[in-house]
């Protein structure tokens, strides 16, 4: 099954039944990814008297009960709702479902104090996003074990805000890393990337969502892609999510 699209005036196609999963599985116990103190994934069978919501347990059906914090769970999609004082939710702003994306490997920059930073320089050698809704970024190096770390306490690699604001200016609605966020993990609450990609409070982009703790395996080259971002339709600032990308090849 096949879908074709015109992009930058060159007809593409992308094979549906040949999807790459760049999200990371929501797993109930330690060995997943996690971060900002947020607890763990809980999952358990609803029990009523003499119910019990799991099969292996003698139930008739599995009914479980499941607790979990989007943004410290796992992959999950997230809007302007996150920061403001606003009520507003993903459900609301994420009204389209996919995108043309490229997707691009950056090695973090170490600053003068240790950080590690995703600059503006870095950006600017993709290839043109004229025409582009969606930037992947993979951060390198690039290992497995993204989908089972602990970030909470690491300060993990961030945005500069100057890069945010350029992919704005280049018409970039959806941003997608490998990171818990594209600020620094303690900041005192500037949260300076979140405010410059969605330019919150002056020029608010409700339709524009950032995806984050995605996991894009090595064999996936960087390039233009399909991107469909999968959600649930929870009425919060964000959701868990199955962002997957389709290789776009040039028709002849």
């Amino acid at each position: 099954m096949h879908v074709e699209l015109i992009h930058q005036g060159v007809c593409q196609k992308a094979n549906l039944r040949r999807p790459l999963d760049i999200s990371i599985p929501l797993r109930e116990g330690p060995d997943t990814v996690n971060c900002f103190y947020a607890p763990l994934l809980d999952m358990t069978p609803v029990r009523m008297g003499s119910f019990v919501g799991d099969v292996g347990l003698g139930g008739p059906v599995n009914f479980y009960n499941v607790r979990l914090n989007p943004h410290g769970n796992g992959t999950h999609t997230e809007c302007v709702g996150h920061i403001s004082i606003e009520k507003i939710t993903l459900n609301q702003c994420l009204t389209n479902f996919h995108f043309v994306a490229i997707l691009h490997s950056v090695w973090p920059q170490v600053q003068t104090d240790g950080d590690r930073v995703i600059t503006l320089e870095q950006l600017q050698d993709m290839p043109p996003l004229e025409g582009v809704e969606a930037v992947v970024l993979r951060t390198l190096p690039n290992y497995a074990d993204k989908c089972r770390l602990h970030y909470s306490g690491t300060n993990p690699p961030y945005f500069h805000p100057e890069a945010v604001a350029w992919l704005v200016e280049k018409g970039v609605e959806h941003l997608l890393v490998d990171l818990p966020s594209v600020d620094r993990e303690e900041d005192g609450g500037k949260l300076v990337a979140h405010r410059a990609f969605w330019r919150y409070p002056e020029a608010t982009r409700t339709q524009a969502t950032i995806t984050e703790l995605i996991f894009v395996n090595n064999f996936i080259a960087d390039g233009l892609y399909l991107l469909n971002i999968q959600i649930t339709s929870l009425e919060l600032d964000a959701s868990p999510s199955k962002p997957v990308l389709y290789a776009l090849q040039p028709m002849t």
